[in-house]
């Protein structure tokens, strides 16, 4: 995906969040994040894209700290959340491409890192906001999927290695099916986890993995991102692999 697409779908699916988070309300629960309600979703990702906006705008080049609650009655949050999104957007849009910045996960550039981390920041929160208004979670597009589940997958396991740990070495295969496609093989053991990227079709002789969780990307996306349960995806050896993914690896 391209740095426009990103932005493009930042975008989308930050009206998406706004809107729905609107329809159900600031106290309405989030099931998909047990401990919040609505007004503590579009205060986070409020304050996260704020955050990203300093980054980029002011080529910040050290960890600083997201901006404050802003404090606002509840009938006020979706609109700031709406503000902040699309100020985000333009300042990605604006940037030059060689922007030098604070960034915390491997990237071809700041700007694509922030990008796609935005994007992606907003897609899981925007399924969020549509789990709090019950009427359904909307598919992300395939293409963009896959490349959620790589960041997940090859950026965010690494900085979440204490999760997922286990006594005697054992392998997760990821595997992405339909539209768009991709496959994953996470190795975990008593170390920190280590993710490649795996040929779709694996040499004849290479070890087989102990457990595989497989699906249409869009699905897959949300389920290893624990906002989707694993019915309605094939899992497959040693399931116990898949529920310590699903009790372990949340953020």
């Amino acid at each position: 995906m391209e740095i426009a697409d990103f932005i493009d779908s930042l975008e989308r699916d930050g009206r998406l969040l706004a809107d729905a988070a609107e329809k159900a309300g600031a106290d309405a629960p989030v099931p998909t994040c047990p401990e919040w309600r609505v007004r503590d979703l579009l205060v986070h990702t409020g304050r996260v894209h704020r955050w990203a906006t300093r980054y980029v705008a002011d080529a910040v080049q050290e960890k600083v700290a997201p901006p404050d609650d802003p404090r606002l009655p509840d009938e006020a949050l979706a609109d700031w959340l709406r503000d902040g999104c699309r100020k985000l957007a333009s300042v990605l849009r604006a940037a030059p491409a060689d922007i030098s910045c604070w960034t915390f996960l491997p990237a071809p550039s700041p700007l694509a890192f922030w990008a796609r981390r935005q994007a992606h920041e907003t897609a899981i929160h925007r399924a969020d906001a549509e789990a709090a208004l019950g009427a359904g979670i909307t598919p992300s597009a395939p293409g963009f999927a896959v490349d959620g589940i790589d960041e997940l997958l090859i950026g965010m396991v690494a900085r979440r290695h204490e999760a997922l740990r286990t006594d005697a070495p054992r392998t997760l295969r990821i595997r992405a099916t339909g539209e768009a496609t991709g496959t994953w093989t996470v190795h975990v053991s008593d170390a920190p986890p280590r993710v490649e990227r795996t040929p779709e079709a694996p040499a004849p002789d290479a070890a087989a993995p102990d457990c595989v969780i497989e699906g249409p990307a869009p699905e897959l996306y949300l389920a290893l991102w624990n906002r989707h349960p694993l019915d309605g995806l094939t899992v497959t050896g040693d399931t116990s692999l898949a529920q310590l993914w699903r009790e372990r690896f949340t953020i």
